[in-house]
């Protein structure tokens, strides 16, 4: 059943009030903490506008019908100034809407690329606490070998003075054997005999090896 011209533009209002609540609702979910991926509502509220975008047009184009079918001039002029009037405020809504949804549009391009330059600000943290770990690891390899060579070192001290001790006891040994020596009467003969033996043994011997060994030679 086709409606009057009061019902229609009565119609129109009331749509064009319902878009301004639902811009109201859809231009705020643009905000910094916006999903990545729409969500249920901004889904939702988007079909509502669309719809009812699309309603404000069939009842403008119903308007602009009705108002063709009537003859009266002066009231023809007056509901032509309306009819107009919507057709305008319905522009301005579909730029508006284009507006909002560019927003939201930009506002989830920020968030996709805050989240890129966070995850590449943790993996760069990452790296950089896996390259610290291994340089305090290397540090502490480095460390141990320090102590142990510290250690070894030590040791090898030790040793060295050890032996220098022992060589100083053997020394003063030898000089109290020395100065015992001296003190024995007929003592410094008796050794020199034996060192005087022991020389012409090493002789005998040497001139026995050598016979021995042209005798060798010469019935070879």
């Amino acid at each position: 059943m086709s409606l009057g011209w009061a019902q229609l533009r009565q119609q129109a209002r009331s749509l064009e009030s319902q878009t301004e609540n639902l811009f109201h609702s859809y231009s705020s979910l643009v905000s910094p903490s916006l999903p990545l991926k729409p969500s249920d509502d901004e889904v939702r509220l988007e079909q509502q506008i669309q719809e009812i975008l699309h309603k404000r047009e069939t009842t403008i184009a119903s308007l602009s019908r009705t108002l063709e079918s009537e003859s009266g001039v002066n009231s023809s002029a007056a509901k032509l100034q309306n009819l107009v009037r919507h057709k305008e405020i319905l522009t301005d809504h579909n730029k508006e809407f284009q507006r909002i949804k560019n927003n939201i549009h930009s506002a989830r391009e920020r968030a996709s690329l805050l989240s890129n330059v966070r995850n590449d600000i943790d993996q760069f943290h990452s790296a950089s606490r896996e390259d610290a770990e291994f340089l305090l690891d290397e540090r502490n390899r480095l460390d141990n070998s320090h102590n142990m060579a510290d250690s070894v070192l030590s040791q090898a001290y030790a040793i060295n003075q050890s032996f220098a001790d022992q060589r100083a006891m053997l020394g003063n040994i030898n000089r109290r054997v020395m100065y015992a020596a001296s003190q024995i009467p007929g003592i410094n003969t008796i050794i020199s005999k034996i060192n005087t033996r022991k020389k012409r043994d090493s002789v005998i011997l040497a001139v026995l090896i050598s016979i021995c060994f042209l005798l060798v030679i010469y019935f070879r």
